[in-house]
């Protein structure tokens, strides 16, 4: 696999990576595609990070890109939008602004607290934390289907402050298969998100369960991506990523390229 397609760079609140060493970094790497999908987290609670894009400039820096390594690999320009039900409406317009190739929807609040925060397991259990997490997200998707994958499904996992970092599917199969259903009816992908190694997690985001349940119900559509906010994490643990999709039933995964899927082998 070697297109990557979750980049972050000082576009977003959380990093401060140069745009062209990220470039750099995927071409000495030999990725012959990558795609940045820079944070929109729009009415984000108020913290030590703001998740505002400056969207036309990203652009332009993205297009000053696509000229100048034109001939060492091609480059996306995408977005991760941090849903909230309630942001239906205000998402929907700002993907209608922009050509994009590509667009994550991803959980990252729930009812306005980010579990990223200490703050937020102060008031959950990691069972009610877990269903919380899956009932928001499955607002979400009702609220606003504008996107092409959903993003690290299972996100939450990566910040449970004690005990066992993994995700029981068996325990949340219930709500788990109304999301998975949902995407695959809407025609909307997963990615399979290698970040959570550089948490710490030792599966990818979602979990193995969770990606082989949606191959079992249908769904087709897999992206990698390695959420790097620094150059050195581009393209990590995709050989992982590679042998798991391979052992989940995906034979093809997929780039995007003016919000149309196209499907590689998984070689």
């Amino acid at each position: 696999m070697l297109a990557d397609f979750h980049l972050h760079s000082a576009f977003s609140g959380d990093s401060d990576a140069c745009t062209e060493e990220m470039v750099r970094s995927g071409v000495r790497k030999g990725l012959s595609e990558l795609c940045f999908t820079e944070h929109l987290d729009a009415d984000y609670p108020p913290a030590n990070v703001c998740f505002d894009l400056d969207t036309p400039s990203y652009l332009s820096e993205i297009r000053r890109l696509q000229a100048a390594f034109r001939d060492q690999i091609r480059i996306g320009f995408g977005a991760e939008l941090g849903l909230q039900p309630h942001l239906g409406d205000f998402y929907r317009s700002f993907t209608k602004q922009y050509a994009f190739d590509f667009v994550i929807g991803s959980t990252h609040l729930v009812d306005r607290m980010d579990p990223y925060y200490p703050e937020f397991w102060e008031m959950h259990s990691r069972e009610s934390a877990i269903r919380r997490f899956l009932d928001v997200t499955l607002q979400n998707i009702k609220a606003f289907d504008d996107f092409d994958v959903y993003g690290h499904l299972d996100y939450i996992i990566r910040y449970i402050p004690q005990g066992e970092r993994r995700f029981p599917y068996s325990d949340f199969a219930d709500q788990v298969d109304l999301i998975l259903r949902l995407l695959i009816a809407k025609g909307k992908g997963l990615e399979i998100n290698t970040g959570s190694f550089r948490s710490g997690l030792d599966t990818p985001n979602p979990c193995p369960e969770i990606l082989r349940r949606y191959r079992e119900l249908g769904g087709e559509i897999v992206t990698a991506g390695s959420d790097a906010h620094t150059p050195e994490h581009i393209g990590l643990s995709f050989d992982l990523a590679r042998e798991l999709l391979l052992s989940c039933g995906f034979r093809y995964v997929s780039v995007f390229r003016g919000r149309k899927a196209e499907f590689y082998p998984i070689r």
